[in-house]
């Protein structure tokens, strides 16, 4: 693999910056080198955040924004409403994964865009039906692995289990398989 980068969008109290770390964390702990830079203004729910992740089998010097990323994670489905600057940059081939309950189909007649791969997960019923809160950053990182297969399902787990208390990790585990089976790519 070459450089792998991604660029995640989302809203404070989702757990997109955690989301990134812990893509970071998997791929270290499959012997890559990798970053995660989050990105966001003033600290409070709702508010835009914005997070990067580099993977590569060499040292990355570089610890700008990901401007042409392999892969977008978009953990909030009312980003929608304006695609533009969620698909800014996103490289021929690459993959768009949303967090939503419309078809790939439906999502990528918002992008106008035939040369990627949508992945779709309902992200916010998972994390509803297990965590009983709409924090879909497991939900997210399952289902950008499965779309992308840049890490391994076990990678992204351990990472999960080595972050947090059982109490918390089963849980998100769990969060991870079920968007693994159940993102649906085009």
């Amino acid at each position: 693999m070459s450089r792998f980068e991604i660029r995640w969008h989302g809203r404070g109290g989702q757990g997109i910056v955690t989301a990134a770390d812990l893509t970071a964390t998997a791929a270290i702990k499959l012997g890559f080198y990798a970053q995660s830079i989050p990105t966001f203004g003033t600290e409070r729910r709702g508010a835009p955040v914005i997070a990067y992740n580099r993977i590569d089998r060499q040292q990355i010097p570089e610890r700008s924004p990901v401007v042409e990323p392999d892969a977008v994670v978009v953990a909030d489905p009312h980003l929608l409403i304006n695609p533009k600057p969620l698909g800014a940059g996103l490289k021929s081939g690459g993959y768009l994964v949303v967090n939503t309950v419309k078809s790939a189909s439906e999502v990528r007649e918002f992008f106008k865009r035939d040369d990627i791969k949508i992945a779709v997960v309902n992200a916010t019923k998972l994390a509803m039906d297990v965590l009983r809160a709409p924090i879909v950053n497991t939900v997210m990182v399952g289902a950008l692995v499965s779309a992308t297969g840049v890490l391994t399902l076990e990678s992204v787990i351990n990472a999960v289990r080595d972050r947090f208390p059982p109490r918390l990790a089963d849980p998100n585990a769990q969060l991870i398989k079920q968007a693994y089976e159940s993102v649906k790519v085009e």
